[in-house]
């Protein structure tokens, strides 16, 4: 099932044109794929934002670009504007169907260690299936483990419609001893600094 997001033809690519879109609320963006001619297109922000919060970045989108039958596409990569929070510009990659491709899909750990704390380095996997089939997130329970357990990639829950292929003893998480309250008061008296005297005091008081 898709989701559907209106699209307008952009064909004016001044460097004034797309700040005035930015302006209005509009997201300048690429469509391509494989054997494809890429389109240049803008579509709404908050709608394209509420998209991938509602259905995941592996969503598939029936973009409907004005004047052209509806295409099937999936988000690609996006570029934000960090200092101002807004998307800058987009690309969607038309999508076939019935032939499997290439996915990050996050990995979300569940349930707590019988002891210990979980330490997780590797947040995404890549995912192998037909766009349908294509998960939200792959989860792992790991209330059965315990300090000095290790949670690697063939350990995540078998699927038969999509195909994990990252190595399979890639480490996802691990569960590591909590520091002790000797480790803590070691680290306090280590870190302990020396008493201010004279005129570095009066500066730091003068701060």
């Amino acid at each position: 099932m898709s989701v559907a997001l209106n699209a307008k033809k952009r064909e004016d690519h001044a460097k004034s044109t797309t700040k005035q879109l930015r302006k209005n609320g509009q997201v300048p963006a690429v469509v391509y794929g494989k054997e494809k001619e890429s389109k240049s297109i803008a579509v709404n922000s908050m709608e394209l934002l509420k998209t991938v919060r509602d259905e995941g970045k592996n969503a598939i989108i029936s973009l409907q670009i004005e004047g052209e039958s509806p295409v099937n596409v999936m988000l690609h990569e996006y570029q934000t504007d960090n200092i101002k929070d807004l998307l800058v510009h987009a690309d969607f990659y038309m999508v076939n169907m019935t032939e499997e491709m290439d996915a990050s899909v996050p990995v979300r750990i569940v349930g707590e260690p019988e002891n210990g704390v979980v330490q997780q380095p590797l947040y995404e996997v890549q995912v192998r299936a037909v766009p349908t089939d294509i998960p939200t997130e792959i989860s792992i329970d790991i209330s059965s483990h315990s300090i000095g357990d290790i949670i690697a990639v063939k350990d995540l829950p078998s699927a038969k419609t999509y195909q994990v292929t990252d190595d399979p003893d890639t480490v996802i998480a691990s569960v590591l001893a909590p520091n002790t309250n000797a480790d803590v008061e070691c680290t306090e008296e280590t870190t302990e600094q020396p008493e201010l005297t004279g005129e570095a005091q009066t500066e730091e008081n003068a701060d």
